[in-house]
């Protein structure tokens, strides 16, 4: 593993989740944070629409004992009066544009911090994984070599994950995690993603590559620091004689795949 020295502010911001205008932490929180606003926002405008037609419909209501000659009541084709010149138009096309705009560079400036490996250079602990995607599975390749069908990582540590394909489009991703990348055959693409707690999630591929596409899942561990440390430390690479038991994991997995999908197209 990385060496452990002491993590500097990034690494404070990452896993407290920041508290600046534009949010910061892991890939989850920011989201999580982008779907807070955009809730608090629609209820909002869903309260001051609705509330506003709710008054007229009580302002203009029929009934034997609303005194119509009280109200003055719009009539159909009649231009409105008292706008002062456009002036309450103008106002609220003017407040609409200034919310939307702003909803729109705070989101983006939010999802370059999000969608931006370099964001994780900074931590020290930070590990690098390679995902390496084939008809009709993942392998994931460590630091020192090591191979696996299982992503194993740590809590609270930003995983670095550089995601490539020997054959065709695939798309990597942990719904759970937040983490959803492009594997390309020739080219690779970066992601990150910081896991709280331990826990198993599962990988997809989300980008239809054949037919066993449905059947290209992966497992992702995320461990105690000291149990990944324990674990890292017994791996070699794939001439060596330590592993972790991944292939036994997804052996019905790839048993399936081998039924339904050609020969020629099954790679591990």
């Amino acid at each position: 593993m990385i060496p452990c020295d002491a993590a500097a502010v990034h690494a404070v911001l990452l896993h407290t989740g920041g508290s600046g205008l534009v949010p910061r932490g892991t890939r989850a929180q920011v989201f999580n944070r982008i779907f807070e606003v955009f809730l608090i926002l629609g209820v909002a405008v869903g309260v001051v629409v609705l509330g506003y037609m709710g008054l007229k419909a009580y302002q203009y209501r029929r009934g034997a004992d609303h005194d119509h000659d009280d109200v003055e009541r719009p009539q159909l084709g009649e231009l409105p009066k008292g706008s002062e010149g456009g002036g309450k138009l103008f106002v609220s096309f003017g407040m609409s544009a200034v919310i939307v705009v702003s909803l729109i560079s705070w989101t983006y400036l939010t999802l370059l911090y999000v969608e931006d490996p370099g964001s994780t250079a900074a931590d020290p602990e930070a590990i690098e994984v390679e995902v390496v995607g084939g008809q009709f599975s993942w392998t994931f390749i460590y630091p020192n070599g090591h191979e696996s069908d299982v992503l194993r990582a740590p809590t609270d540590t930003d995983v670095h994950l550089v995601v490539s394909s020997r054959d065709v489009f695939h798309n990597f991703g942990i719904p759970e995690l937040r983490v959803k990348s492009d594997a390309i055959p020739g080219q690779t693409t970066e992601t990150w993603f910081v896991a709280d707690e331990p826990g198993r999630y599962q990988a997809h591929c989300y980008e239809l590559c054949g037919s066993g596409h449905s059947y290209m899942d992966a497992q992702v561990v995320i461990m105690e620091e000291d149990a990944f440390e324990a674990w890292y430390a017994n791996t070699s690479a794939p001439n060596g004689s330590a592993g972790d038991g991944g292939a036994e994991t997804n052996a019905s997995v790839s048993t399936t795949i081998d039924r339904v999908a050609a020969p020629a197209g099954v790679g591990a």
